[in-house]
This record gives structure tokens, C-alpha cells and sequence, in this order.
């Protein structure tokens, strides 16, 4: 399973880093054109757009799987490690719901706009659309795997309910930064 994942995780960072490249070089181009020779490249910016819709939406896919969602675990750190297992169940339980919801109103959205089209690309609006069905798929088989794992495999509860803490994250930059400025 683990083999699947690596796939998926590799296939989803190529994916992104697509987006962004042809994204970055749609808008510089274009940039460039308007400035030197008052021309443009038709669509550039709506394709930008469409890529960074899927950009992001793919990066949510992302960090869920390697749990970077922020989250409030002040409360579960507290807990006992049963009663744990019963708030990460049913805060999954809630997080599959949402996704449902998410997943259920983009199939709708995708299928009736599968003729209207972007008006400089002539692209269908379902690609749009057709994002929140992929992150709805893509997070769910995620949630579904962690439940998984935190019902049927002893100790993974522990990797599945520690939520990036914000403090640390900055106190991170903060050095990072510090340091890179007295490098110069």
C-alpha cells in the first residue's frame, strides 16, 4: 500500500509542479509580450487560472496526506488514548461526510457544464468543476486509509492525530530567515 501512496505522491507533486511551470510561463510571456511588443497571448490568463484551480486543489489533496492541514489538538493531547481513537473516528466520519458533499455537488456542476465554454479558450467550464471531483476522490481514499489504520493497526494513532503546530512552523521560518539574512 505503501508502494501505491509513494506513486500517488509523486505523480501529485509532478502534477503541481506542472501547473505552476505552465502557469509561470503563460503570465511571463505574456507579460513580456504586452510590455515589448503591445501583443498578448489570447486565453494565457485563463488558462493560468484553470491551472491554478486544479494547483490548488491538488495541493489540498497533498496535505492532507501528509497531515498539514492546520488543526487544534490542544483539546485531543489532553485525551486518553481510547477516547482519542473515538474523536479522530468520528471527526473522520465527519471529514467523509464533508467530502461526500464536496464530491456529490462537483459531479453535478461537472455534467451540467459540460457545454458552457470559457470565453477566450472555448475550454468546457466542467474542467473546473471536474477539480472538487478528484479532491473529493483523492481525500477520501486518504481518510478512508487513515481510519483504517488508526481502527485495525495499533499505534498509528499517534502519526494520525498530531496536527502541524503553528508555533513551531513559525518559530522555523523565523530562524530560517534570521539565519539567511546574516548570511549575506
Amino acid at each position: 500500500m505503501n508502494k501505491v501512496f509513494s506513486v500517488f505522491d509523486k505523480a501529485l507533486n509532478i502534477t503541481m509542479a506542472l501547473c505552476l511551470t505552465i502557469m509561470s510561463i503563460l503570465v511571463f510571456l505574456n507579460v513580456i509580450l504586452r510590455y515589448a511588443f503591445n501583443l498578448g497571448i489570447a486565453g494565457s490568463t485563463e488558462i493560468a487560472r484553470f491551472l491554478f484551480i486544479w494547483m490548488v486543489f491538488l495541493g489540498a489533496i497533498g496535505a492532507l496526506k501528509d497531515n498539514s492541514h492546520l488543526g487544534v489538538d490542544l483539546f485531543i493531547k489532553k485525551l486518553p488514548s481510547n477516547a482519542k481513537r473515538v474523536v479522530f473516528v468520528i471527526s473522520n466520519v465527519l471529514v467523509l461526510y464533508l467530502l461526500w458533499l464536496i464530491l456529490n455537488g462537483s459531479w453535478h456542476l461537472t455534467l451540467s457544464s459540460i457545454g458552457s465554454t470559457a470565453p477566450a479558450t472555448g475550454l468546457s467550464l466542467s474542467i473546473i468543476y471536474a477539480s472538487g471531483v478528484i479532491t473529493g476522490i483523492g481525500m477520501g481514499v486518504i481518510v478512508l486509509f487513515n481510519l483504517y489504520r488508526v481502527i485495525f493497526q495499533k499505534g498509528s494513532l499517534e502519526d494520525s492525530v498530531k496536527a502541524s503546530e503553528s508555533e513551531k512552523i513559525a518559530s522555523s521560518f523565523h530562524e530560517q530567515t534570521k539565519t539567511a539574512g546574516e548570511g549575506r
